[in-house]
């Protein structure tokens, strides 16, 4: 075990995978010589050489569009969009190519590759730079979509996906790139896709979260304790492929739901959460499910992006008035 950030736990993964696979080919905007604009890569291309860790043109739809080919003929290709919010221009190909293919061709033919974006904000980026769509891109059928909260599951997960048979986007909360170190295995390892992972146990309420709000959670569930609230706190890890049973028996048990998203309210994932669960369990819950999330507004500059984002103090009010319903 080694004490890693995201970011390093990131580059072991892709490390071993392609000390371990040969057909595992990175591509993207300079990942090979710069080593990523934030350093993911970073080692990469002076190991592995020109022809397994490729920089790319300045073209997302086109370096998606080499993945799915690489794919179809064998590779296992794991592609970077710098930003999250530079990868509309590859939308096409995961919507139309990507996550249909093996729908197309009767089961003929597996997609096996990774599209990673840094995503969300909080780092006082640039407009572009700190968008959160997760929830569009779960609406794309065909595809799965992983977001992790800390180092140890950055890299299982992403070892977990490059190593599936269909196309999965990593979406990784690029403020928590750095934030912190924790104990991460230096062999390989996976996480299970499609499996939230409950934080902490609790009987008065359910917080439900991904990606960076997960660290905002913990926190806000330990504020109330201090005044004798239990929350459970369940990290999602996983967008799509979608937990449900994990979130259902904790609501069950809890009676009460907040989710929190940094995405904008109206469609974001969060509401998926919120409609199954009061499909599911009407008969149990002791108040409607609340929503904490961003704003129905373009992301902000740096000087407003705190208040964009969801906070503790919103957690908190959010916990509240479910309790009080």
């Amino acid at each position: 075990m080694t004490e890693m950030n995201m970011v390093e736990a990131l580059n072991s993964a892709l490390r071993n995978e392609m000390e371990a696979d040969p057909d595992v080919i990175l591509l993207g905007e300079d990942i090979g010589i710069n080593g990523g604009v934030f350093r993911v890569t970073e080692g990469l291309y002076d190991e592995f050489g020109e022809e397994r860790v490729i920089d790319t043109p300045l073209a997302e739809s086109g370096i998606v569009g080499m993945s799915i080919g690489m794919a179809l003929y064998g590779l296992r290709p794991v592609a970077e969009m710098q930003f999250m919010g530079f990868m509309w221009p590859a939308i096409d190909q995961l919507s139309n190519h990507a996550s249909r293919l093996r729908n197309r061709t009767m089961g003929r033919f597996h997609v096996p590759m990774v599209v990673r974006a840094p995503y969300g904000g909080g780092v006082r980026a640039l407009e572009h730079h700190a968008e959160s769509y997760e929830g569009v891109l779960a609406q794309i059928p065909g595809l799965k979509v992983v977001i992790p909260s800390n180092p140890h599951d950055a890299k299982g997960l992403l070892i977990a996906s490059i190593r599936d048979h269909d196309p999965v986007v990593f979406l990784e909360p690029k403020r928590l790139y750095r934030l912190g170190k924790m104990e991460v295995p230096e062999e390989p390892f996976t996480e299970p896709i499609g499996k939230a992972r409950v934080i902490r146990e609790g009987t008065d309420l359910t917080l439900v979260g991904w990606g960076s709000m997960v660290p905002k959670l913990e926190k806000a569930a330990d504020l109330v304790a201090s005044k004798g609230i239990s929350a459970e706190v369940i990290d999602v890890r996983t967008i799509v492929p979608y937990d449900e049973e994990t979130v259902n028996a904790s609501v069950e048990s809890t009676g009460r739901l907040v989710i929190v998203q940094e995405a904008p309210r109206t469609l974001g994932f969060a509401s998926e959460i919120s409609a199954r669960a009061v499909e599911d369990l009407m008969d149990v819950l002791e108040a409607p499910p609340e929503r904490i999330t961003g704003f129905d507004v373009p992301f902000p500059f740096y000087k407003m992006e705190r208040w964009a984002m969801p906070d503790v103090d919103r957690i908190i009010k959010g916990m509240r008035k479910v309790l009080t319903w």
